[in-house]
């Protein structure tokens, strides 16, 4: 049963506007922290995962090939000494 008093219609009415209101300020509210996140971060450089892991792979691969040139060099180092 809808009750006839116009006090508790415009009450209601108050209520109904205050919600929507507020519900407008949550929207604003998270499109302006999605903004300012874009303005922060934009100017950053961010790779992709499979970037970064291509370029580990590439860092390993040199280390390891540092590693083998330099147990040459102390094997011909040794080898000259020897002589």
């Amino acid at each position: 049963m809808q009750s006839e008093n116009p006090l508790i219609a415009d009450f209601v009415k108050l209520l109904n506007s205050a919600a929507g209101t507020i519900a407008g300020m949550g929207r604003e509210a998270g499109e302006n922290a999605r903004e300012k996140a874009r303005e922060v971060f934009g100017g950053l450089d961010f790779v992709s995962r499979e970037e970064f892991d291509a370029v580990k792979d590439m860092a390993a691969a040199a280390r390891e090939e540092v590693e083998a040139l330099k147990a040459r060099i102390a094997a011909l180092e040794g080898a000259g000494k020897a002589g």
